[in-house]
């Protein structure tokens, strides 16, 4: 500590009194007795001459704080406002088109706060007497931020042309009255944080972290834009987006405390699952209209997407129109079945990625049968062919790619769980209960730091691991990798037959991946276990759903469902055996 720096703050101290100050890593002033760490930076006025004076910051750029040095007055709903500004800020810096966020999100964000009615509707729930102060600076948008108080505005068309409703439409807002918590316990750093909580309304979707990535994946899906659920979610997995603890990005005078951490304070991983159907309960809830058409030439279509997940599980390019032949016979590239539609009477929703994951799963099927035996027994063969014919084009052998895969996958995967495990949940900007309990939060933290610092002193300086540019791409392969060799030119000629001017497969036999559906009402379309399937089957299921960050068993969900509309007469008929006979009364 340099006494010289400290010397001109003779304030004492809050908690004991005591004037013997000192300097943390930020410039803030913290009590050597009682670690107490206050406000004031090292840049402050001197006052010891002027008595009955205040000291200030002076601090760049910030305008006057509150009386009791608690920040501005905020609301939740553009807590979550600037979290999503962050969040299209990333989408944009990742490659997605700056339209996104001017013309859709914003659109959209604007949509759910008229029917929410916190925003943009005659009588907005935010009618108190003080209105939040938080706007250009605060939230550093000012093409949003500027219109949160204009509540006459009543209308966001978006591309379609379609409108909001109107307000006798929409459902009862929460109650936003003034709280006056008795204890610490109910307290909040934003002025509505307490009814947010509290706040269970039938009718009306509550705004969560969650679904401000479903939010921007609506955006997404609208602009067409080349970039998948599953591909988004490894983005926030890789602190590309923020999501985790995401109120980390707010102003400093956006203060966080109290309820607020329940509403803002994520401290896990984003589930699929759980983000896809948060998706589709946004879209219902702000009434969107029809989605622009997803067509061949998008690239959420599943003959574009199976060219991409091939390149990247490094299977051949001619398995391509295999793909191409299995999603023309099903009819799930058809435009109708593609595009999505929230206010159609019939909800068909499509997981692009899963989906063009399960086409090849069940072209692999078509061409190895995958029962364990039948893809060894072809390997041995394509092995002796490449064997005699070391200058031509080599064929596909399963065992090799199969060893390949699995070294790759199981090294990708440990580093994936190393990484999962090192994550550091605790945030630089500490959340505590109250105000008052601030001091012993800063405290706690300023205590963890120097601790990490006193270790990293001993074990000595780690090599600092360069982060890698965003990629579409997980695995990588190239001809010159020894170690990992590619199989994309490889071909298929062994496992292909001519029969007039077409290819067949080589292999005329096919297995189900389920012969019994589950009723309707059912969560799940049907249940998944390893032990009922071939050690190959399960190993192409891992590591496709590994790439996509999935479950095991939605994947096999879908390539059931795929395999229900390839072989709709073949399910049919085991259908028809299933059924108990009916006899005759005489």
């Amino acid at each position: 500590m340099d006494l010289e720096e400290t010397k001109s703050f003779t304030d004492r101290c809050s908690q004991c009194a005591a004037v013997s100050w000192g300097l943390t890593d930020e410039g803030k002033y913290y009590c050597t007795s009682c670690h107490n760490v206050t406000d004031r930076s090292e840049e402050v006025v001197s006052t010891a001459v002027i008595p009955n004076t205040k000291i200030n910051s002076i601090r760049r750029g910030l305008r006057t704080r509150s009386k009791h040095e608690k920040g501005w007055d905020w609301y939740v709903c553009e807590g979550f406002q600037c979290i999503l500004y962050h969040q299209a800020e990333a989408l944009k810096t990742l490659g997605v088109g700056p339209e996104l966020k001017s013309e859709v999100l914003h659109r959209f964000w604007k949509r759910y706060l008229q029917k929410s009615r916190q925003a943009y509707c005659e009588n907005p729930v935010r009618t108190r007497g003080k209105k939040a102060k938080v706007l250009e600076d605060s939230l550093q948008c000012s093409d949003w931020a500027s219109e949160l108080d204009m509540p006459s505005d009543t209308t966001c068309p978006l591309e379609s042309g379609a409108e909001f409703q109107s307000d006798s439409e929409i459902p009862k807002p929460f109650p936003v009255t003034k709280a006056s918590p008795k204890s610490a316990d109910v307290c909040s750093g934003s002025v509505d944080g307490v009814e947010y909580s509290d706040w269970k309304e039938k009718g009306v979707l509550k705004m969560t972290v969650p679904r401000t990535l479903a939010l921007c994946y609506l955006s997404l899906l609208w602009q067409r834009e080349t970039m998948t659920l599953s591909d988004l979610l490894r983005f926030v997995e890789e602190d590309r987006i923020p999501y985790i603890n995401a109120f980390q990005v707010f102003p400093e005078e956006m203060r966080v405390y109290g309820r607020d951490k329940g509403i803002f304070a994520v401290e896990s991983w984003p589930d699929y699952g759980d983000i896809y159907n948060n998706m589709i309960e946004v879209a219902i809830f702000l009434d969107l209209p029809r989605f622009p058409d997803i067509t061949e030439d998008c690239y959420l279509h599943p003959n574009v997407l199976c060219m991409k997940y091939l390149l990247e599980l490094n299977l051949p390019d001619e398995m391509h129109s295999l793909t191409c032949q299995v999603v023309k016979m099903t009819g799930i590239g058809e435009v109708d079945f593609l595009t999505f539609d929230p206010i159609a009477k019939k909800k068909r929703t499509v997981r692009y990625d899963v989906q063009a994951v399960a086409v090849i799963v069940v072209a692999l099927k078509l061409l190895f049968l995958l029962d364990d035996k039948l893809e060894w027994s072809y390997s041995g063969l394509a092995e002796a062919y490449n064997e005699k014919h070391r200058e031509d084009k080599p064929q596909f052998e399963f065992r090799k790619w199969y060893q390949v895969m699995k070294k790759t996958f199981d090294e990708k995967r440990r580093k994936w769980e190393e990484a999962r495990a090192k994550y550091s949940w605790k945030t630089e900007r500490p959340v505590y209960r109250s105000h008052i309990d601030k001091s012993v939060a800063y405290k706690r933290r300023e205590m963890v730091k120097n601790l990490q610092k006193q270790f990293s002193a001993l074990v000595g300086s780690m090599p600092v691991v360069e982060k890698k540019g965003p990629s579409s791409f997980q695995f990588t392969w190239t001809e010159e990798d020894t170690d990992h060799p590619c199989f994309h030119g490889h071909s298929l000629q062994g496992l292909l037959i001519k029969k007039g001017q077409s290819l067949i497969t080589k292999n005329s036999l096919y297995w189900l991946s389920t012969q019994r559906f589950c009723k309707s009402y059912c969560k799940h379309v049907t249940t998944y276990e390893e032990s009922n399937f071939s050690l190959s089957y399960q190993f192409i299921l891992s590591i496709f759903s590994f790439l996509l960050r999935v479950k095991t068993s939605v994947l096999h969900e879908e390539v059931s469902l795929i395999e229900k509309k390839l072989f709709e007469k073949k399910y049919n008929e085991l259908k028809k055996r299933s059924r108990p006979k009916k006899v005759r009364r005489h």
